[in-house]
């Protein structure tokens, strides 16, 4: 049952027609012959009055006869158009099928299409050509009660490159995420896409593109002042603790937005932050299998983009926390980009400052082959979209080199995996470690099923946010997401590693995420970084009063009070 606080987001008021039409307090069918004749609303529905488990039945059966996953991605987002509630109790029951379409990897096919798919705004669009004026178009925005921010600029979308406003897909899906996942009310998200043009050329001589048909800018002082803007602004209108989460911005602007504003506003980055965080959770969670420690592994990163560099850093934080020097760790982790191995002085060019921290004092290797063949890790993880990186010979490399040798092939869609589930049982004959990014199907080999373990961000930054929000923490530390990869891999039980698994099944994933924020909520008050006082003497009671619903509400006992609202 909703709630007394509910209400007032929900009636306003609202008399008839409105009642079904407004998403947040819609119940379809679900409505009483009472609260029908009530609300106004009698004779404007079919007769028969269906329960929710009856209306969740006939959403899995529709969704079921869709032909596709791009098909299902907008019969659910139409459902979420229509009755929010249901929606989040149909994702939120059903979310090892409904993950893989509101999220990855359909969301990133959902994004190529979006300008045909497109139905309902769900998000803010703010364009480079407003700046001057950002302000007054976050200010368009309808909800006054925003606490958290999903922002993109299209120009780095999962594996699949520049798609510029088409991007607008992924802040409305990790947002939805942020509901189902961690129970955040959906009406204090907010997904904004900024949009400074495109150099995706298919886009820009594409006559129905619907965002800016013209190439970013490469004036940098223009971009960095629009940005500054829009989080000025967002920040004025809803309140310095707002949480501002970036998504799929490209390598070079990543970095630096996120070193920009890390001490500045409350803002993550989740392609860098998120993935180190899911990542080491997974690596963790492989030590029980191993019977190792992470500060003795050798790891070996397939890419070194903003998701490589930021799993490397939390890597080496969680080595030093087992007693690991930074300089040890640091020695344990290669790297390898499209030049091959990152070592100190190659000939093919220099490197970023980010990557120049696990630089090695080592000759250059060109191939991914030879690199594996050298370094002998007893880790290897992908995540620089290139399908099929991770080949036959090199799988059999790791299992000569390694017992249990540990594959993550961790790009995103499932088209741009390194390698597949099957390849990496089947090649290692069952002994290896694997977790990929997008969903594989289980593997039986031998007589034995293997589960999949699937790295998801969605493990970790729905939890995150949680108790970001909930308890006021004002900076989004490394340290929280260190914190949050502990607490995950706790969760991952005995029986889940004997099949395979470094990850909790999809199904606990609310139960994850909220004790993932009870475990912050601890550890940021012990720290002093939480600013909600009271302090809370029960964190996870706390946590707990602190989740949305998928409960309809009753009506019936507000109807008499509605000559207040009227």
């Amino acid at each position: 049952m909703a709630t007394s606080k509910d209400f007032s987001l929900s009636t306003r008021g609202q008399r008839g027609i409105a009642i079904i039409r407004d998403n947040r307090i819609s119940k379809g069918q679900a409505f009483t012959i009472e609260e029908r004749q009530m609300l106004g609303i009698h004779g404007l529905l079919a007769p028969a009055v269906r329960t929710p488990e009856q209306q969740l039945q006939i959403i899995l059966k529709n969704f079921n006869n869709k032909e596709n996953d791009l098909e299902k991605y907008i019969f659910l987002m139409g459902l979420q158009d229509r009755n929010e509630k249901l929606f989040y109790r149909f994702v939120l029951q059903n979310i090892e099928i409904s993950m893989p379409i509101i999220y990855t990897p359909t969301v990133g096919l959902a994004c190529q299409k979006y300008g045909l798919t497109f139905r309902k705004s769900k998000g803010l669009f703010v364009s480079i050509h407003d700046k001057g004026h950002v302000y007054d178009v976050v200010c368009n925005w309808p909800e006054a009660d925003v606490r958290a921010v999903c922002v993109t600029d299209g120009e780095r979308i999962l594996g699949l490159g520049d798609l510029g406003a088409y991007g607008m897909g992924i802040p409305v899906g990790k947002l939805a995420l942020y509901t189902a996942c961690a129970g955040i009310k959906p009406h204090q998200c907010l997904p904004v896409t900024l949009d400074v043009g495109t150099n995706n050329e298919t886009l820009l001589n594409d006559p129905l593109y619907t965002g800016l048909g013209h190439k970013r800018s490469p004036d940098q002082p223009q971009y960095d002042e629009f940005i500054d803007e829009f989080m000025e602004a967002i920040v004025t209108r809803y309140g310095q603790d707002t949480l501002i989460q970036f998504e799929d911005f490209g390598n070079n602007n990543a970095f630096r937005l996120m070193d920009k504003y890390k001490d500045k506003y409350c803002s993550f980055n989740d392609d860098v932050q998120g993935t180190a965080s899911v990542t080491l959770a997974g690596l963790i969670a492989a030590m029980r299998i191993t019977g190792s420690n992470l500060k003795d592994q050798t790891i070996l990163f397939q890419g070194a983009g903003e998701a490589a560099i930021g799993i490397a850093n939390l890597i080496v934080m969680a080595m030093a926390y087992e007693g690991s020097t930074t300089e040890e760790a640091l020695e344990r982790i290669y790297m390898v980009d499209s030049r091959g191995l990152i070592v100190n002085n190659r000939p093919k060019g220099g490197i970023t400052t980010h990557k120049a921290r696990f630089a090695k004092a080592h000759a250059p290797i060109d191939d991914l082959v030879d690199v594996v063949k050298q370094i002998k890790p007893t880790a290897i993880i992908g995540v620089a979209a290139i399908p099929g990186a991770f080949t036959d010979e090199i799988i059999r490399d790791m299992a000569a080199f390694n017992e249990k040798p540990i594959i993550f092939a961790l790009s995103n869609p499932t088209s741009k995996a390194e390698c597949t589930a099957e390849q990496a049982y089947t090649l290692t004959d069952g002994r290896c470690i694997f977790a990929s990014g997008s969903p594989f199907d289980p593997v039986s080999l031998n007589g034995v099923t293997y589960y999949t373990g699937q790295g998801n961000n969605a493990y970790i930054f729905p939890g995150v946010a949680l108790a970001v929000i909930a308890c006021k923490i004002h900076h989004v530390t490394d340290s929280i997401f260190l914190k949050a990869a502990q607490v995950l891999a706790a969760t991952v039980t005995a029986a889940d590693l004997a099949q395979g698994r470094v990850y909790p099944p999809l199904c606990d994933i609310r139960t994850v995420s909220v004790n993932i924020a009870t475990e912050i909520a601890k550890y940021a008050y012990k720290h002093g970084a939480a600013f909600v006082y009271p302090e809370p003497e029960d964190k996870a009671h706390f946590i707990q009063s602190e989740l949305y619903s998928t409960d309809y509400e009753n009506f019936l006992p507000t109807l008499y009070k509605w000559p207040e609202y009227l």
